[in-house]
């Protein structure tokens, strides 16, 4: 039937000679199983751009649980809500000042930004 049909059209269809086997559902399973145990999210390089606040599309609480230290300017800072190294700038929170809504006062300063993981 298969000889009609490319008869038929004048051409053959490509990749009717070798057809790719396909694998069972237990392989599929395994192999799922398998990246499932190995989370991309976890590397050894942090995130070019990670934000302490949860309203941020660039928050990820999983490696702020694993700890990421900054170096700015090549001083280590502990007050750092947002940092960006492709675009060298850190938000800095600014100590006890707080804005009309509760959160906390920032400024954005530009320099070396250097983001480590600290465990």
């Amino acid at each position: 039937m298969t000889d009609d049909i490319t008869e038929t059209a004048g051409t053959e269809i490509p990749g009717n000679a070798a057809i790719a086997e396909v694998p069972s559902t237990a392989e599929t399973a395994a192999a799922a199983a398998a990246a499932a145990a190995t989370p991309a999210a976890i590397t050894d390089t942090p995130p070019d751009r990670l934000s302490n606040n949860p309203s941020s599309p660039h928050y990820d609480p999983a490696l702020l649980e694993r700890g990421i230290g900054i170096r700015f300017k090549g001083v280590e800072r502990t007050n750092v809500d947002e940092y960006c190294v492709s675009e060298g700038w850190v938000r800095l929170t600014v100590a006890g000042s707080k804005d009309r809504y509760g959160n906390p006062i920032t400024i954005k300063q530009q320099g070396e930004v250097v983001p480590y993981f600290r465990s």
